[in-house]
């Protein structure tokens, strides 16, 4: 499945120009690492979703590429932290900030991009789009310190997963695609629906993003990599649920104490995949999806709403 960037192929392209100079600094240094990460960015999804849906709901205007430019110096800002409070020195196949400019600049890079996000907005009134943008970074931070908790006592329903993953990830995306609707309807019911969408496809986003675990595909991202963080994902949750209690037993000793071990971890994944872990999280991933397009299509047909379409079938169906 194709990213439908053709469809907003300009708009993106200005959007980086933009950008770019958004995160120029007068400070030598910071600016050599801005440069460094800016040109190892992924792949824009989020600024995509900005863009489509201020499109489908409009003209693209200057307070919808603000709005782009805030989702990814936020997201942009909280990687830069992730990676120092996951002591991960790669990101995208290559060094992290982290690793290359280690804990205390991050943490700095990381405050900058924030900075300058806030006054991006707040120097053009784009106090609607702060708003909603700045309650996705609340629910982040609440996000990733609940799974820390909740990762030390390996003690983890459905229910708290969920939450988890709504706060943590699907919030970035459902404000991403709030701004953007704001941003050229001005309208807070249709925000609200766009909202919506986004959440929904961001919980699909991270249920695939966890599978990824559970694959011998080349993703990126090494097998069994949350199993040795000891992250307890919607796979795994499932099969301690539906495991016996010797089973059950044994799978958390080796969460706890030898999630280094491959052999064991291996043994682990092995429990998941015949227990029908991956093919619940599968399921789950698919009713999302279905749901966020519900939403999606009460919209009227347009090549916007389908761009925003293509998007969420790339997010559920991609390789990495």
């Amino acid at each position: 499945m194709q990213l439908p960037v053709k469809l907003i192929e300009n708009e993106l392209r200005e959007f980086e120009t933009r950008f770019k100079e958004a995160v120029k600094s007068q400070t030598p240094l910071l600016d050599r690492i801005m440069r460094y990460i800016v040109k190892r960015k992924g792949k824009q999804l989020r600024p995509m979703f900005v863009l489509l849906s201020a499109r489908l709901c409009g003209e693209i205007n200057e307070t919808a590429y603000r709005a782009a430019s805030l989702v990814e110096l936020l997201h942009t800002a909280t990687l830069v932290h992730d990676d120092v409070v996951d002591d991960s020195h790669e990101r995208r196949g290559f060094f992290s900030a982290y690793a290359l400019w280690k804990n205390k600049a991050s943490v700095l890079i990381g405050d900058y991009l924030l900075a300058k996000g806030l006054l991006l907005s707040l120097d053009n009134k784009d106090h609607q789009v702060l708003h909603i943008l700045s309650d996705a970074v609340r629910k982040m931070s609440e996000g990733e310190l609940l799974q820390m908790e909740k990762s030390r006592t390996l003690n983890l329903d459905e229910a708290i997963y969920f939450e988890i993953i709504q706060n943590k990830t699907a919030s970035l995306l459902a404000s991403a695609c709030a701004a953007g609707a704001w941003s050229t309807s001005k309208n807070d019911e249709i925000s609200e629906k766009m909202r919506l969408f986004g959440e929904k496809t961001g919980m699909a986003f991270q249920i695939k993003d966890d599978l990824f675990d559970y694959t011998s595909d080349n993703v990126g991202k090494p097998t069994g990599n949350d199993i040795k963080e000891k992250k307890l994902s919607l796979p795994l949750i499932y099969t301690l649920k539906k495991a016996d209690k010797e089973t059950r037993r044994k799978m958390i000793y080796i969460l706890k104490n030898q999630n280094k071990n491959k052999a064991k971890v291996k043994w682990v994944i092995e429990q998941v995949v015949e227990a029908g872990g991956i093919r619940y999280a599968i399921d789950r991933m698919n009713e999302y999806k279905r749901e966020a397009l519900e939403v999606l299509h009460q919209f009227p047909p347009s090549p916007a709403r389908q761009g925003l379409e293509d998007l969420v079938v790339y997010v559920t169906d991609r390789k990495f």
